[in-house]
């Protein structure tokens, strides 16, 4: 009996020897079929058969992550996961896990590439920690004056950027991309057949065509008459925000307001004619004569993003900037031009409606924010054919003529480019201000209203009640200039303005 239990016992102990030695041999196999399976999936032409944006590989090639002096190729996981050690098996599975539910349960000719190109989503595909694993050295010999002033700044604000900010297109080369004083914008004059020798005359409130003398460039003013209406929004409104209200009934005078929003065209003619190759940011505008207006200094990067000129809205400059221009078109004209109010811009968006928008439309409707519209797409079918929104967009500005206007015959006045108020912004504004005919906002404040949503907004935010406000010090962050520029964004690319003119007492006794 006790041969048999022993015999058992020695049994059991081989049998566990073997199980111990399998288990490690199972171990070993699987740890080296992970590492292989680990490396194959991240390999750049593992990474190139999935990702099939437009492009992707070519642009890659391009960049100097890849096409530089030193012959060094830095491959996709270098900089769209995490470094080793620091997170790397995690961030692979999350992205990994994300890109088997889109190739499986999305259509990729629904992507929109423009979007996923700027900063502010492709901080999210790309880590900072990546970045500063190769790049440890943020003050090499060869770094420029600008380039040291700026990642001086960076180091001061780290919680605020990343290094993708600035070098957007180091990993995947885009020709419009330009990150360096452009000292050869709007330089070269667009030659034209026409040149205006006066201003335009009106002697009557209604629609006129302005011309800008000394250039061939005009643009149309729409009279929009004087009334009165609610302004902000009610509480039921969909999607509302607390900053629209409360409602109150607000009175209006008379004004022009610009067909369009200032277009490339017009801003160009102020920039040629008064444009500095200097810092010239401390310059007190006047109003002596045309020559005293200081002018925008050099812009940093591409204003225009590459998307064109001509007719397309205006970007990137400042609010300062946009209401020199306003002071300069009015000694060139001898009118009265200036930047909305708050309270101008929504009676003329509304055109005389009191809905959400000046046309028919529920803003959940609309509105693609939320699980469920990730699902069942919003309906864009009415809205886009007034509003150049997120939806419609491709994530860049739009022509005027791609809309209709809005009652008052305004195009663009919702969505395209937000747009410049001359108030100041404040979110309990319309609980503390009284002033019913014609008011001007609170006496002082940091930042500046814009209405209007843009190219970038969602449905909700091209409501006519919708408020916005400048964000100065974030849409400078990547300037790297000391001091920074006062007459462009560095960070802001969907924010232009609209003029508006005051009519003298003698053209409206004429109406």
């Amino acid at each position: 009996m006790d041969k048999i239990r022993a015999s058992r016992r020695l049994r059991k102990k081989s049998l566990a020897v073997w199980i111990f030695f399998a288990g490690v041999i199972v171990c070993i196999i699987v740890i080296i079929l992970g590492d292989k399976a680990i490396s194959y999936t991240s390999s750049d032409e593992y990474c190139m058969s999935c990702h099939i944006h437009p492009h992707a590989e070519q642009a890659w090639k391009l960049s100097t992550h890849y096409n530089n002096s030193s012959g060094v190729k830095i491959h996709c996981i270098e900089c769209h996961l995490a470094p080793k050690g620091k997170g790397y098996l995690f961030t692979k599975v999350k992205h990994g896990l994300k890109d088997i539910y889109g190739y499986w349960f999305k259509d990729s000719a629904d992507f929109n590439w423009e979007a996923k190109r700027l900063p502010e989503n492709a901080k999210k595909i790309v880590y900072e920690e990546s970045c500063i694993e190769c790049h440890t050295n943020l003050f090499p010999v060869t770094l420029s004056k600008d380039g040291g002033d700026a990642h001086l700044f960076y180091t001061l604000n780290k919680e605020s950027l990343q290094c993708i900010n600035c070098h957007i297109d180091v990993g995947h080369f885009d020709k419009n991309i330009k990150h360096a004083k452009d000292t050869a914008f709007g330089v070269i004059k667009t030659g034209t057949a026409i040149i205006y020798t006066e201003p335009s005359k009106v002697e009557k409130f209604e629609n006129f065509t302005e011309h800008i003398t000394g250039t061939g460039v005009s643009f149309n003013m729409i009279a929009v008459p004087a009334g009165k209406f609610n302004m902000g929004s009610p509480d039921d409104e969909p999607l509302r925000k607390d900053d629209e209200g409360p409602i109150r009934e607000v009175t209006v005078s008379p004004f022009w307001i610009g067909e369009v929003e200032v277009t490339w065209d017009e801003y160009l003619a102020f920039f040629q004619a008064t444009s500095s190759q200097g810092r010239t940011e401390g310059q007190v505008v006047t109003k002596k004569r045309v020559d005293a207006i200081t002018g925008p200094t050099p812009p940093w990067g591409a204003p225009d993003q590459g998307w064109g000129k001509g007719s397309r809205p205006a970007i990137t400059m400042t609010w300062y900037a946009a209401n020199v221009y306003c002071k300069w078109l009015s000694q060139k004209t001898g009118k009265n031009y200036r930047l909305p109010t708050e309270a101008e811009w929504e009676y003329a968006c509304r055109g005389g409606t009191s809905t959400p928008y000046f046309f028919e439309g529920d803003p959940k409707k609309f509105s693609s924010e939320g699980f469920m519209k990730r699902i069942f797409k919003p309906d864009t079918a009415v809205i886009s054919s007034y509003i150049i929104y997120k939806e419609n967009s491709n994530y860049r500005t739009a022509e005027p003529s791609a809309v209709k206007p809005n009652p008052f015959g305004i195009k663009n006045i919702a969505g395209n480019v937000a747009e410049f108020c001359s108030d100041y912004y404040s979110a309990d504004a319309y609980k503390k201000d009284t002033v019913c005919i014609n008011p001007r906002g609170p006496a002082e404040g940091k930042e500046r209203v814009i209405r209007g949503g843009s190219f970038k907004s969602d449905a909700k935010d091209v409501r006519s009640a919708a408020r916005d406000f400048t964000k100065t010090d974030t849409w400078l962050m990547t300037d790297p200039q000391m001091p920074k520029s006062i007459w462009w964004y560095s960070d802001c690319i969907d924010v232009g303005f609209r003029v508006v003119c005051e009519p003298d007492s003698l053209i409206i006794s004429k109406k």
